[in-house]
């Protein structure tokens, strides 16, 4: 079994910086794309960042200059490193993994998702 564990979470106030990071763990060939999402209550899941195995990134218009993505392929891992962080970016963030397992084709998966808040 394949699966993305999510860790680095918590609550922070305004200004202030976290970081993320989202390993993936289980029988695995390669990893493409890897990325970032959150959802906020009532909103719908919107992606924050994605970043290729190639190391090609793309990032959404609200956290550009603000958020940085990064990847260590050797450990499967994805991070997020969040500065100057807003209220606005509170919301449950998810990682999100192109896998290809030893066992099967190559398929999405996302891990269980972590909460960070953002105090004004």
């Amino acid at each position: 079994q394949v699966q993305l564990v999510e860790s680095g979470g918590g609550l922070v106030q305004a200004g202030e910086s976290l970081s993320l990071s989202c390993a993936a763990s289980g029988s695995i060939i390669s990893i493409g794309v890897m990325g970032w999402y959150r959802q906020a209550p009532g909103n719908q899941r919107e992606l924050v960042a994605t970043i290729t195995s190639s190391r090609s990134t793309n990032y959404a218009d609200s956290v550009k200059g603000r958020f940085t993505i990064s990847r260590d392929n050797a450990k499967n891992t994805v991070y997020l490193q969040m500065n100057s962080l807003k209220p606005e970016d509170t919301a449950f963030y998810f990682c999100n993994a192109l896998v290809t397992p030893d066992w099967g084709t190559s398929r999405f998966i996302w891990g269980q998702g972590t909460q960070v808040t953002v105090s004004s």
